[in-house]
């Protein structure tokens, strides 16, 4: 019985938000009891990777941002590419709405940020934190509404959600970047190469890539460059199909996809969702920084994608899909304004003072919450409501 409540559980579309709710639950548990001083201990433990006196040393917090998190990145480079090559990025006419709708998304959370901390240069640099979206979050909310959501909206989020992430990805490349050096670059070039041959020759083993791979992240962390961008070039070099005919990125990607979801990401959200109420009072969420990020997700995601689909359609650039009205589109603006795992990620690359970051915690925190109880509440009712005149016809028995 407990074996197959499990089995349940895990195919279960809500199961990897549950999965990231439990984490985070857990970790501000930890982070404000007495096992606090011990939590933080055994993050800044120190792990050191060397040969012959060359390496990596870095806490284990940056192992899990810098390492754990590439794996998570190669697993969103996997799925971009699976959808640009055959899903629902293929039609540019079918990522029109979506598409404008994530960059309205992104854009507007970033000026909302930014009208609070305009003026701060200590937190001026978060703006991107409140940009992003947590996909399985947010699927994992709509999962919970139950069917009656149409299966039109659940592929508009999740186009969103990975249009949202690809634009993460650009904004990390070119903001996130700390002192570059030029020379780890031009070693990287060497992998890259490799990996380059193995994907035009149709490679049908993976392991030579992976391995070449792992060889580019190295390099590209020693670069300055953040190496979670060696995770998603890694993807793009796996071959769609090897020369039999099989794709080893299909794979890779179902394979993997377990492993991040209720492994990786979990690790992740319990690593950097510890914020301590030690002291805290309401005048600090009160702060421009924490404000500035909740409003962001809140309010910032609900005008920008929710107004750019609006006004994408009025102008007729685009139609809503079929059986998705306005209100599930707002419901939908709600759910995006879930940033989490990566606001959470991008908030660790854009501050490394600890008071700082648990200012971030706390306004991802409480804007991902309000967004997607929000958001719930509408899909919720709305789809209450669609049911109510169907009933009212039923005859009586």
């Amino acid at each position: 019985m407990l074996l197959r409540a499990l089995d349940r559980f895990f195919h279960h579309e809500a199961s990897g938000g549950i999965l990231l709710g439990l984490s985070a639950i857990a970790a501000l548990v930890v982070a404000n009891s007495a096992l606090q001083p011990t939590y933080d201990w055994l993050l800044n433990i120190n792990f050191a990777v060397t040969l012959g006196g060359e390496g990596l040393e870095k806490p284990l917090i940056l192992w899990i941002n810098d390492g754990l998190m590439a794996i998570f990145f190669f697993l969103i480079g996997l799925e971009l590419k699976h959808e640009i090559m055959e899903g629902r990025l293929k039609n540019p006419r079918d990522v029109v709405l979506p598409g404008l709708a994530a960059v309205g998304g992104m854009a507007v959370p970033a000026l909302v940020y930014l009208i609070f901390n305009w003026g701060n240069p200590e937190t001026v640099g978060g703006w991107a934190i409140p940009a992003a979206t947590d996909i399985a979050f947010a699927l994992g909310v709509l999962a919970l509404v139950g069917s009656r959501v149409p299966t039109a909206l659940k592929v508009f989020l999740l186009t969103l959600a990975i249009l949202d992430d690809l634009g993460a990805i650009v904004i990390i490349a070119l903001f996130y970047t700390a002192e570059l050096k030029a020379n780890y670059l031009l070693y990287a070039l060497v992998p890259l190469a490799g990996m380059l041959w193995l994907n035009l020759k149709g490679a049908h083993r993976v392991a030579p890539i992976l391995v070449l791979g792992l060889v580019l992240w190295v390099l590209v962390l020693k670069s300055g460059v953040h190496a979670t961008l060696a995770g998603v070039i890694t993807a793009f070099l796996i071959p769609l199909k090897d020369k039999w005919g099989k794709s080893p990125l299909h794979s890779l990607e179902h394979g993997l996809s377990p492993y991040v979801l209720f492994l990786i990401v979990p690790i992740f959200a319990f690593a950097n969702a510890g914020v301590s109420l030690e002291g805290m009072v309401l005048s600090d969420m009160l702060a421009p920084l924490p404000l500035g990020i909740a409003l962001g997700l809140v309010v910032g995601k609900q005008l920008g994608v929710f107004g750019m689909t609006w006004a994408t359609v009025k102008l007729g650039f685009a139609r809503l899909p079929h059986g998705v009205t306005w209100v599930h589109i707002y419901g939908l603006s709600c759910l995006a304004g879930i940033g989490f795992t990566m606001s959470l990620f991008i908030g660790s690359l854009s501050f490394g003072d600890p008071e700082l970051m648990n200012a971030v915690r706390l306004g991802v925190l409480s804007g991902s919450l309000v967004s997607g109880v929000i958001g719930f509440a509408v899909l919720r009712l709305s789809s209450a409501t669609e049911e109510e005149p169907e009933t009212a016809q039923q005859p009586a028995e």
